[in-house]
């Protein structure tokens, strides 16, 4: 399974690279090629004749807004009925964790501590109440990111900058995340637990060390969780 945060960010990276390459039909044909595709087969999912495809890979036509997008997820849809073979290379030479990483989303305004607790239904479970402003958010999977992640892959969970919510589902206790946070060389403004209902004391404590609100999340799936955290943050994009 691969996190809608990787495919979004490889199909940007795919696009960007066909738009700023000087010739446009080489990218193409070059992006065809690492994702093992034939124009057969891109056309077939686009919809369109492989003459058309051809078209393009030789310059005689050039692509607009609608076709790249288009062609993009013709690539991503194909790799995606081969398990995502190449999509996980890709996701690996560009330091993304595909294990563990859900989501991540950055901000161009801030969002206030009340409005993500509104999102995630969650409660604050330790004694740290501070204004808390948000410039983003990460989604990990706990399990996935225990058993892949290094020490300096933390540096990419925070994204942007650390002043955001650092959001860990699958979790048992809760222990195991905030010792992570405690000992990481960045912290995070606000640490969210999803899948528990009882948070160990240890966690609680090692939160008021830190100065960080603990928040226990009750929502019901991780989906519904990144979903209206996607909805909610729309508006400071």
């Amino acid at each position: 399974m691969v996190s809608d945060y990787i495919r979004e960010l490889i199909a940007k990276r795919i696009a960007g690279d066909i738009v700023i390459s000087n010739d446009f039909g080489a990218s193409l044909r070059r992006w065809r090629e690492i994702f093992n595709s034939t124009q057969q087969e891109i056309a077939r999912v686009m919809g369109i004749s492989a003459s058309v495809i051809s078209d393009y890979e030789k310059g005689r036509r050039t692509p607009g807004v609608k076709f790249l997008k288009r062609f993009v997820d013709a690539l991503l849809l194909l790799d995606s009925r081969r398990d995502w073979e190449v999509l996980k290379q890709l996701a690996k030479s560009l330091n993304l964790n595909v294990g563990a990483i859900i989501d991540v989303r950055e901000l161009s305004e801030p969002m206030l501590l009340h409005e993500l607790l509104k999102a995630v239904e969650g409660c604050v479970v330790n004694s740290h109440l501070p204004r808390v402003d948000l410039y983003g958010y990460t989604i990990l999977d706990s399990l996935g990111a225990i058993e892949t992640m290094s020490g300096n892959e933390f540096w990419q969970i925070m994204g942007m900058t650390s002043r955001r919510a650092l959001i860990f589902t699958r979790v048992s206790t809760g222990r195991s995340p905030m010792i992570a946070v405690r000992v990481a060389p960045v912290k995070p403004s606000v640490v969210v637990l999803h899948g528990t209902r009882r948070v160990d004391p240890l966690a609680i404590r090692l939160a008021d060390k830190e100065g960080i609100p603990l928040v226990l999340s009750l929502k019901n799936s991780v989906e519904d969780m990144v979903r209206d955290l996607r909805r909610v943050t729309s508006l400071y994009l």
